[in-house]
């Protein structure tokens, strides 16, 4: 990854430090927050006791690494002061003047937060080094007098409330402009596919796939005869339940694109003129 690019994910990070997107139920990753509140509030102690000669520690693979967890720390004058992570190369670089003026009034907000050990959190999109994609992160930060401490992790998996949203966010469009919607489901637009979100899309007459936000090569394929990874007729029964309801759910084994491992999945559905759109969540282990 590019120095230029790993500024630019740095930037996204405090962009959306001050928007924070809309987050998962706080249980969904209960564990993962313990974890990293319980690092931060360790570094935040050592720093408050050795000051910037702590800085190197949390640069090195030891105690203030945890796992995918890591200690990074900013100034606040935009420069990157300590990383336990793959963001160490940019130690000593000054972030801000890589960014244009919208974006530097932006991250001058989200660092100006007040030293009053608050522990403030956000959500964002970063760039993952392990899988080598932009995924999801929740980060949690507290300012140290000029200084700005941070640990965050990765949210791969998305809750049943979010997939039941964008369900209601993709019926609407498929009823207002199918045609158009399709499209965007096909093409994987980001607003139609999050994380391990995806829709998938049939046509009750023809009973085929029209849509697809993962797998393009099912789109007009025969629908009926989709089973699930563990060979569940799901194709038959949502078509069955689909015919007498206009709304449902059904839970099977298939594939997470996010892990590539073939987990549980809950899936909603919603009849709109004729199709029926579909969109599920992985069970959270």
């Amino acid at each position: 990854m590019g120095l230029y690019r790993a500024f630019a994910v740095l930037c996204l990070c405090f962009v959306s430090l001050v928007g924070v997107a809309q987050q998962a139920p706080a249980e969904a990753y209960g564990a993962d927050t313990q974890r990293a509140k319980a690092l931060l509030a360790k570094a935040v102690a050592e720093y408050k006791a050795r000051g910037d000669t702590a800085l190197a520690e949390f640069s090195r693979q030891g105690a203030y690494v945890d796992g995918e967890l890591y200690i990074y720390v900013v100034d606040t004058s935009g420069v990157m002061l300590a990383s336990g992570g793959p963001s160490v190369s940019l130690v000593g670089k000054p972030v801000v003047s890589f960014l244009d003026d919208d974006l530097k009034a932006v991250f001058q907000q989200a660092i100006s937060q007040p030293d009053d050990g608050v522990v403030h959190s956000a959500e964002y999109r970063w760039w993952n080094w392990q899988h080598a994609k932009v995924e999801r992160k929740r980060v949690f930060y507290q300012r140290v007098q000029d200084r700005v401490i941070s640990v965050g992790y990765y949210m791969p998996r998305s809750s049943p409330e979010q997939a039941q949203q964008l369900l209601r966010q993709i019926s609407k469009q498929v009823s207002n402009d199918s045609k158009t919607t399709f499209g965007l489901i096909n093409q994987h637009d980001k607003q139609l596919t999050r994380d391990d979100l995806y829709a998938f899309v049939v046509d009750l007459k023809t009973q085929r796939f029209v849509a697809h936000g993962f797998s393009p090569r099912l789109i007009g394929t025969d629908f009926k005869s989709l089973r699930s990874t563990d060979g569940k007729p799901i194709g038959e029964d949502i078509l069955k339940q689909m015919s007498a309801h206009e709304t449902g759910e059904i839970s099977y084994q298939w594939r997470n694109p996010m892990t590539g491992q073939n987990e549980h999945k809950r899936t909603f559905l919603q009849r709109v003129n004729g199709y029926v759109v579909a969109v599920g969540c992985y069970a959270i282990k």
